[in-house]
């Protein structure tokens, strides 16, 4: 997506982050003083929310945008390993350190290195990223060389740093270097009104990916996502979708082509129930739909749900209900 400014012109390029609800219009005028800027962002949000895509526009939009991207993963490197990928090493600092390797803060010079899940970074990684911050400077593993490093470091996590702090899980230092302009990204549920064309990018892309061709959402569809709560935000929309094209059978999503909890829950709220009705009430309510497709064949019911017929037998005694044999 192209932001215009306050005076119409198409300055930023925010493309990947869509949306025009009141909530991400707020995300798009913040993106567009921080972007140009040499600040510290940090990126707050559940998972899925599209962290990542804000990150990558960021860097798109500023001064840095001639140079690398960096993305580090904090929680899929064990702690060795992520010294190591952060900061270099050389030869011989440890078991299998056969050649000297950069780190990507130095692969990353001149540009963006983006932090995600930061929170997960225990407390000796944390002081050594805290002297990147102040100093702009680091020693690679195994060396007593200082390597001086000009980069713009975006974080983001989807925990409570400020509890972190208070527990003592994480630096308070740490916490206000990275705290100079934080950014909350909003969940969908409270952007429904961007469910549209976030489906519609989505059915786009996944239809071509599998050589569908053309596919639309059905209204039907599209009410039972207004409807669900959406816990896995945009990332959870993304793989309810690509599954929905792969399985309809035409040229349009329909809500039978949808998960069953996703139809379940909206069935679930449009009668009155609040919240989310959890996995016993999903259950009792998945089991009840099958026998009522099947007519009460138990057996035939068992195969679909994918369970021996004794434990269906035993799930029907558990929640009571009433099946015509």
């Amino acid at each position: 997506m192209v932001w215009r400014n306050g005076r119409g012109e198409s300055v930023f390029d925010f493309s990947g982050v869509l949306g025009s609800s009141p909530r991400i219009r707020e995300i798009f005028q913040l993106l567009e003083m921080v972007a140009p800027s040499e600040a510290t962002v940090l990126l707050l949000g559940e998972t899925g929310t599209g962290k990542e895509l804000v990150a990558h526009a960021i860097h798109r939009n500023s001064p840095r945008a001639a140079g690398p991207f960096v993305v580090v993963n904090c929680a899929t490197l064990p702690e060795t390993l992520l010294e190591s990928e952060l900061f270099g090493h050389e030869r011989g600092s440890f078991t299998g350190a056969t050649v000297r390797k950069d780190g990507r803060f130095l692969v990353a010079h001149h540009g963006t290195v983006f932090l995600d899940e930061i929170a997960e970074l225990t407390l000796p990684i944390q002081a050594k990223i805290l002297r990147v911050l102040q100093a702009r400077e680091f020693e690679p593993v195994g060396s007593n060389r200082t390597q001086k490093v000009d980069v713009r470091i975006i974080t983001a996590t989807n925990r409570d740093l400020e509890k972190m702090v208070r527990e003592g899980l994480f630096r308070d230092d740490l916490y206000y270097r990275l705290n100079v302009f934080p950014l909350v990204m909003p969940p969908l549920r409270e952007r429904l009104e961007d469910l549209p064309v976030l489906a519609d990018f989505f059915l786009k892309r996944y239809g071509e990916k599998n050589r569908r061709g053309v596919i639309t959402l059905a209204p039907e569809a599209l009410q039972t996502f207004r409807r669900y709560s959406w816990p896995g935000n945009i990332r959870e929309l993304e793989n309810v979708i690509e599954r929905g094209v792969i399985v309809c059978q035409g040229n349009v999503l329909t809500r039978e082509d949808l998960p069953a909890a996703l139809q379940l829950q909206g069935e679930w709220l449009a009668a009155g129930g609040e919240g989310e009705p959890g996995l016993p009430e999903l259950e009792r309510q998945l089991i009840s739909r099958t026998l009522e497709r099947v007519a009460g064949q138990r057996r035939q019911a068992a195969e679909i749900l994918g369970i021996s017929l004794d434990e269906l037998n035993l799930k029907i005694r558990s929640y009571g209900l009433e099946v015509r044999d």
